[in-house]
């Protein structure tokens, strides 16, 4: 009797086990590569929450392929490494079909070799340095040419910018961005002299001396702006030195990377009117589809949450990547990629964002002014910039080109006709 019944209660346990296995293989995966605590928990969060709401949505218009998405979400808490281990147990233990994660450069360095290792697929949507390009990673956020290089133009000509502070966290984002940035300054007449770089840790708090030499570098009477590739929390400490130093956007404006809405939630905004940010999208602007956005946006999480860029680099990324599986019938990795190139969706700007063969998109380029209600003024707008891989104001870098769709290469040198396999910074 006491036979029967284990064998009973062990039928009944296995088919518990075998029903569930056949619920996972009826949904899709989705990995959600996003640092809820730590210093970097401030900006990724809300993109925890963002695809959260684009899988409800797609769900609701009845899943993809005749399955539902299902979220499969982990915390790498602003630890680098840690961001390869959670990559590697969303692709090996969750067996997710694709990933939408990271901010910094440096967790994105860190997961490169665990996806291209077991062929996962990222979707990047913060924007980065460039210099880098892998069949395994599409970047919906900015490349310099679609912010750095516009932003420093528009210090340039509109602000008649003489001297330059190049102030940045210490890792590869900011180092490589200033090293592109310094190079670019030096082709446009700015001597040497007049740039300051500075980098500091995650983190940092206290401001007071490098507020003093941003301050004293304009002692000879030349316009000083700040370039700014602070990133984190890092930003709230900075800012309010800038207010306690008595600098206004007048005096030294500031134009950031790094802080859209979300950053500016944490921060006294009333000292910070007329400072500037550039990215390719902000949650002023006026067009149909981020009016839907943004209201479905607080309807789901709250009145008081914004939007931002990388937000939007989500929303377009996530929407293609459903079209090309739509397109390809199928999740798998190498179908997918082949089914991105050429993708089209509309952006909240009111124009189209396409995917390239470098695995980039094109996209718009805005300049913000800071508003006292944390929200920004529009006061620059370009039409679609393709974004570009290696930039052309890095020697080692102009001569490389990356086309994944018909040179199957990511580092492509245009003078001796051959795909490079390594540069320093890849």
């Amino acid at each position: 009797m006491n036979f029967l019944k284990s064998a009973l209660t062990g039928s009944v346990v296995f088919a518990a086990l075998a029903s569930a296995a056949m619920a996972a293989e009826d949904t899709i995966k989705v990995g959600v590569l996003h640092s809820l605590s730590g210093t970097m928990a401030i900006s990724e969060t809300t993109l925890k929450d963002t695809m959260l709401m684009l899988i409800d949505q797609q769900n609701a218009k009845g899943g993809l392929l005749g399955k539902q998405l299902e979220a499969v979400v982990v915390d790498p808490a602003s630890d680098w490494p840690l961001f390869a281990e959670k990559a590697r147990e969303l692709l090996t233990v969750h067996d997710v079909d694709v990933i939408f994660g990271n901010w910094t450069s440096v967790s994105r360095k860190s997961v490169l070799p665990v996806i291209e290792e077991l062929n996962g697929l990222l979707f990047y949507p913060v924007q980065y340095e460039g210099e880098e390009s892998s069949k395994n990673v599409f970047y919906t956020g900015a490349a310099p040419n679609q912010q750095a290089i516009p932003a420093t133009d528009y210090f340039l000509e509109e602000l008649e910018v003489e001297k330059f502070a190049l102030l940045g966290t210490d890792y590869v984002y900011p180092r490589t961005t200033n090293n592109i940035l310094e190079s670019y300054l030096k082709q446009k007449g700015i001597a040497d002299s007049d740039i300051f770089v500075n980098y500091t840790p995650f983190g940092h708090s206290d401001w007071s001396k490098i507020v003093a030499d941003v301050v004293a570098l304009g002692a000879d009477g030349k316009k000083v702006g700040v370039i700014s590739t602070i990133n984190g929390d890092a930003n709230i400490g900075f800012y309010k030195e800038l207010a306690a130093a008595g600098v206004s956007a007048d005096d030294i404006p500031v134009i950031a990377f790094s802080v859209g809405e979300e950053e500016l939630t944490g921060l006294d905004t009333s000292n910070l009117v007329g400072h500037l940010a550039a990215w390719n999208y902000f949650q002023s602007a006026e067009s149909d589809m981020n009016t839907e956005f943004v209201e479905t946006w607080k309807a789901t999480m709250g009145e008081e949450r914004v939007t931002n860029d990388p937000m939007e680099a989500h929303y377009i990324g996530f929407n293609m990547w459903v079209n090309a599986a739509t397109a390809a019938g199928s999740t798998e990795v190498d179908t997918v990629r082949a089914a991105m190139y050429g993708q089209e969706y509309p952006n909240l700007t009111g124009g189209l964002a396409v995917m390239l063969p470098n695995h980039h998109l094109a996209k718009p380029v805005l300049i913000g002014e800071i508003q006292e209600d944390g929200q920004f003024d529009i006061i620059s707008q370009t039409a679609e910039v393709p974004g570009d891989a290696w930039t052309d104001f890095l020697p080692e870098s102009a001569l490389l080109k990356s086309d994944w769709k018909d040179l199957g290469c990511g580092m492509y040198n245009i003078e001796t006709k051959t795909c490079v396999q390594t540069l320093s910074n890849y």
